[in-house]
């Protein structure tokens, strides 16, 4: 399957089919979007909120969840307001999520299932990893996306004139609801 797409980037390039696409690293509309990595946001977002290639920095994730302060989205969003123009910030959880009631116990069943020993396990417990934590979904999508506002909110190392709102898209009509009292 990557092979199918590496032959059909070598025509996109061979064809200057990324013209179209060109723009520079700052977000025009200075904003930020952390989302879900689910398949049918993909196309979904963009377009159900108008936006092109160029218009903002989309961080996308499991869940669309920020579950640690000094995560790798929280950096991402970080660079995103200090070195790129970001102003703005938008938490996009989705209804049907994936993550949403994600079981620890049962992915490493199927982690064991694919050859990832009981030893390797216990040697990243061993160096107090919380799996359980780190592995497990959410089970409301809606306090999932009040618990991110609210960490990038009070984020020490966040700005005080960052906007930072929430909302859920519905998977299948990509309509957006605003998340309320998240402070």
């Amino acid at each position: 399957m990557i092979d199918e797409l590496l032959k059909f980037n070598k025509d996109f390039v061979k064809g200057k089919a990324y013209e179209k696409y060109r723009t520079d690293k700052y977000p025009d509309k200075k904003i930020a979007i952390v989302t879900c990595m689910d398949t049918r946001l993909v196309e979904l977002i963009p377009a159900s909120l108008g936006l092109k290639n160029g218009d903002v920095k989309m961080i996308k994730n499991a869940g669309g969840t920020i579950t640690h302060p000094f995560g790798s989205v929280m950096r991402s969003l970080l660079v995103a307001v200090y070195e790129l123009g970001v102003e703005e910030v938008m938490i996009i959880g989705h209804t049907d999520c994936g993550a949403q009631h994600m079981d620890c116990k049962e992915m490493l069943c199927h982690m064991k299932e694919r050859g990832v020993s009981e030893d390797t396990i216990a040697e990243v417990r061993y160096f107090n990893i919380d799996l359980d934590g780190w592995l497990s979904g959410f089970d409301d999508v809606e306090h999932a996306v009040r618990g991110s506002v609210r960490l990038v909110k009070r984020h020490p190392l966040v700005p005080e004139n960052i906007i930072v709102r929430g909302f859920i898209i519905d998977s299948v009509t990509g309509e957006l609801t605003e998340v309320r009292n998240c402070d």
